[in-house]
């Protein structure tokens, strides 16, 4: 896959909860910086971190609304729509940053207001 096919399937797997296949995107030596979980090194590491997200939202929509994509530097902006376990309303517009290197996800970071989040904390 192309470093576009990557983010489309990115967006594609993490809207229908199928965070295996999304973790796959991923290199084994995957290098994550989330802005709430913080900073997360290695493909096993992050699989099991993943395995929590069907519990940790009602329900999560992250829409691309734009791609930009320069050899293995690649960016998207996004809306993020999400429900708290709670039932309370989540949105948030986010920007994340990809390097891909043969294939695969060697590292993401992502930037967005933390604002919206804090519910998350309440349930």
């Amino acid at each position: 896959m192309d470093a576009r096919e990557i983010l489309t399937k990115y967006y594609e797997y993490a809207n229908a909860g199928d965070w295996d296949r999304w973790c796959d995107l991923f290199a084994e030596d995957q290098v994550m910086d989330e802005q709430l979980a913080g900073h997360i090194e290695g493909l096993e590491t992050l699989r099991s971190m993943m395995k929590g997200m069907g519990t940790m939202y009602r329900s999560f929509r992250n829409e691309p609304v734009h791609f930009l994509v320069d050899g293995e530097k690649a960016a998207a902006v996004s809306h993020l729509t999400a429900v708290s376990p709670s039932g309370q309303a989540i949105e948030a517009e986010v920007m994340n940053f990809f390097r891909i290197v043969d294939g695969r996800i060697a590292y993401m970071a992502n930037y967005h207001d933390t604002v919206p989040f804090q519910v998350l904390s309440q349930d």
